[in-house]
């Protein structure tokens, strides 16, 4: 296979969110799929919340025109589970279907996964396998999900993890991931160009399901062929590292105040951020930057001699340990003590 392969996939899928994110956003606002502000809303006014719709017929469409024959079974699965995850979310957008019934969207949509053979295989059985690939589909969707609360930030961060996601790929000889990376990078970026600070337009649950679903297919079906299982599992999570850091970090914080996991609120890690003073766009240039380190050791981690990689994985767990910490102190210092 052509190793140029991805670059039809990524311009397409980029070219097809671009000139479709104007249309979504027309068609959210003659629906009245909007999201209007309230005091856990960054935002001020109404934004139209269809972008999703750009990025799934971008993310889908390049696949189906340009990804080899060979892969068709596998992209069919992941096609249709995408597809699902933007129906639900579009109605979740519009009439607040809630987190139940988009849980089971995600269980349906990482069994299909499942069906075609994309699954995790951490394990070599079956019993412990499937419901880890489940856990781990529905984990990383809520993760890009709940990184949906600023300008440009869902779409921007998955743009950044596809990015490294292809590049290991192609070092490693991945054909199917670095397609479902560029088409998934394309797409975001696409979108990104109307999202970016200051938004005209929301991806809304449409759009964040089927990034984080994506996302976590691209972890499921990295390979290596050189480096040992206890080195290549650290390689998705610094990838991931972003998403996962956060969803943990607003979980553990809402269970810790004796809130729902699922109650919104400002105590994502963009929120304490910009309570230190910094504003939308010097927050969102920091996550991303932060996205692009962890995804620069996950790339180094999957390329290096095992011992050396098994030392920097675990320096920067360390290290994200360690912000783990400072996100709370952030939390009680600036974002919880009394107004004056």
């Amino acid at each position: 296979m052509d190793s140029l392969q991805f670059v039809p996939i990524l311009v397409v899928g980029f070219a097809t969110a671009l000139g479709l994110t104007p249309v979504s956003r027309q068609i959210a606002m003659l629906l009245g799929v909007v999201d209007k502000p309230n005091q856990r809303k960054i935002h001020t006014d109404q934004k139209p919340l269809m972008g999703g719709l750009a990025i799934f017929i971008g993310f889908a469409l390049s696949l189906l025109l340009f990804s080899p024959e060979q892969f068709m079974t596998e992209l069919g699965a992941v096609v249709l589970g995408a597809a699902l995850l933007a129906l639900v979310g579009l109605l979740d957008d519009r009439f607040s279907l809630g987190i139940g019934v988009r849980l089971i969207a995600m269980t349906a949509a990482a069994i299909f996964l499942i069906s075609a053979g994309i699954q995790i295989h951490l394990f070599n059985n079956p019993l412990l396998d499937i419901p880890l690939t489940i856990l781990w589909v529905v984990a990383i969707t809520n993760a890009l999900n709940f990184l949906d609360n600023m300008d440009g930030l869902c779409a921007g961060l998955t743009a950044i993890c596809a990015l490294f996601f292809m590049l290991i790929a192609l070092s490693q000889g991945l054909v199917l991931v670095s397609c479902l990376a560029a088409a998934l990078m394309g797409s975001a970026i696409g979108f990104l160009t109307y999202n970016f600070n200051p938004a005209s337009t929301f991806m809304g649950d449409m759009g964040a399901l089927v990034l984080g679903f994506t996302l976590a297919v691209l972890g499921i079906k990295l390979e290596f062929g050189s480096q040992p299982l206890d080195v290549t599992w650290m390689v998705p999570l610094l990838v991931l590292a972003v998403p996962i850091f956060d969803i943990n970090l607003v979980v553990s914080t809402r269970i810790a105040e004796g809130r729902s996991p699922t109650e919104a609120g400002k105590d994502h890690t963009s929120h304490r951020l910009m309570s230190l003073g910094l504003n939308q766009r010097k927050t969102l240039f920091l996550l991303y930057g932060a996205c692009a380190f962890f995804g620069t050791i996950g790339l180094l981690v999957s390329a290096a001699a095992p011992q050396i990689a098994m030392l920097v994985g675990l320096a920067a767990m360390l290290l994200l340990a360690l912000l783990f910490v400072l996100m709370f102190y952030i939390r009680k210092r600036y974002q919880l003590r009394p107004k004056l």
